[in-house]
């Protein structure tokens, strides 16, 4: 069974597929069971009760007095931050492997992360009173610049082309990054180096405010392009017949993996392997169309994230793990089986 989804006077047309919705509706089930759970963790326990009557509302009803601030204050924005770069690292790997025609790629692969990364960390070396003013800004224009570097280098080759420069300049982007957290000021670089491993203990509603602009955005400008995706699907030839611009797709679609990967990044950091891994688990869930796929991507990546936020912070309780460790400590192995068992 279909269903047929029409918005904004059908400029977005959207052919539900009743098993992608029934997929769409368990991991949505498991997001926010996974969200409640995550409000009860940390290094100060709370209780089911409490933690449900302070996200209803229901402060008269709550029996620990320092529950609501612990929620409000910490642990509902640090979740909600999870959740949202989840998504938005999602997306951008998903975009990313549909404009190289490439399964393995990877925004934290390919250098566009490490563009952020990089921006980020000159700032926290060189200005580090402009930080928390400049902190987005300068990501975003990190990874726009990188971007764009590896495609004027690429030019008009094969989008494989783009991959291998792409890992190529990372590991030059890297070198950098050491270079200045060896010779940097110490505070600043512990600074910077807290940020680099993917930590979201420190998200405020500031960060959810950022999260949640960006990600209203460039969902809606994702979804307009599921369309063409699908035209794209059935072959170049076929596509031109049809009347996309193959060129304006792809320019179009590496904007909005680049824009999703640098704002996800400025937030929490870098967390690797999201970006690769979603679409991958969310294409073994169900077959489907682009559309379909893209939400479905949306929430496994935001649930990973919050799932690696969870561990980071109950395993070694009290001290916590960052969620970019976690995310690397599971995503290595997952991404060296697609590597082994990909054709």
């Amino acid at each position: 069974m279909h269903f047929t989804l029409r918005l904004f006077n059908q400029a977005i047309s959207l052919r539900i597929n009743g098993n992608a919705l029934l997929c769409s509706a368990f991991l949505l089930f498991v997001l926010l069971g996974s969200f409640v759970f995550a409000i009860t963790q940390g290094s100060y326990p709370l209780s089911l009760h409490d933690s449900v009557m302070s996200l209803l509302g229901q402060q008269q009803a709550i029996l620990d007095p320092q529950a609501d601030i612990i929620i409000w204050d910490f642990r509902l924005p640090r979740s909600l931050v999870s959740v949202l770069s989840g998504a938005l690292f999602a997306l951008s790997g998903a975009l990313l492997q549909n404009m190289t025609r490439n399964p393995l790629s990877d925004p934290s692969l390919v250098g566009i992360s490490q563009g952020a990364a990089l921006a980020v960390v000159t700032l926290t070396i060189l200005f580090p009173t402009y930080i928390d003013d400049w902190r987005e800004i300068a990501a975003f224009l990190g990874a726009v610049t990188i971007a764009v570097v590896i495609q004027l280098l690429r030019g008009n080759g094969h989008p494989l082309k783009f991959i291998l420069l792409g890992v190529g300049v990372a590991a030059f982007i890297s070198a950098i990054i050491s270079s200045l957290l060896t010779y940097g000021d110490l505070p600043s670089a512990m600074v910077a180096l807290s940020w680099l491993a993917g930590s979201t203990h420190n998200s405020n509603w500031h960060d959810v405010n950022v999260l949640v602009i960006a990600f209203t955005t460039l969902i809606i400008l994702t979804l307009y392009q599921a369309r063409l995706m699908s035209a794209i699907s059935l072959g170049d030839e076929v596509a031109i017949g049809l009347g996309v611009n193959l060129t304006a797709v792809m320019y179009t679609q590496l904007s909005i993996s680049v824009a999703a990967a640098a704002i996800a990044t400025a937030v929490v950091g870098p967390l690797g392997f999201i970006g690769l891994l979603a679409p991958h688990l969310a294409r073994k869930l169900v077959r489907c169309s682009p559309a379909n796929h893209l939400l479905l991507t949306a929430l496994v990546g935001a649930t990973l994230v919050l799932l690696a936020d969870i561990i980071g912070k109950s395993l070694f309780s009290p001290t916590q793990l960052a969620a970019g460790s976690v995310t690397a400590l599971i995503g290595a192995p997952l991404f060296a089986y697609l590597l082994i068992t990909k054709k």
